[in-house]
């Protein structure tokens, strides 16, 4: 398995930008297929985005195609999630998920065996 934690999250008026990070240790991080999920209370998690291992593929949930952009760094062992034109519905605790490739759904939970511990971001109308 692979050790994550996120960080980058807070409070920011709609409209906005923030950046997400997600710091991987344990597994080669290259040889890992990344995500990132979120979930608002009360609500199931969902899909955001997500990364192939080259970083040269990458999934979008419809709702954040065009204001999200989803990018990691393998030198570092890093995958970020850069976040525009926020609105109040983003509002939910993010997770950064790892995982391998295979012939699961790109964007189904199931294909992720890693989790960090969430971070919260909150917009503001």
């Amino acid at each position: 398995q692979v050790q994550l934690v996120e960080s980058g999250g807070g409070l920011v008026q709609a409209g906005g930008s923030l950046r997400l990070s997600c710091a991987a240790s344990g597994r080669t991080f290259s040889t890992n297929y990344m995500g990132w999920f979120r979930q608002a209370p009360g609500k199931e998690r969902q899909f955001v985005a997500a990364i192939r291992e080259s970083g040269t593929i990458t999934y979008y949930a419809n709702s954040v195609k065009g204001r999200f952009t989803v990018s990691r760094d393998n030198a570092k062992n890093t995958v970020y999630l850069q976040m525009n034109s926020l609105k109040p519905e983003d509002t939910a605790v993010y997770y950064c998920a790892a995982g391998r490739w295979g012939p699961i759904l790109p964007t189904a939970e199931a294909k992720f065996d890693s989790w960090g511990q969430g971070t919260q971001v909150t917009v503001s109308s």
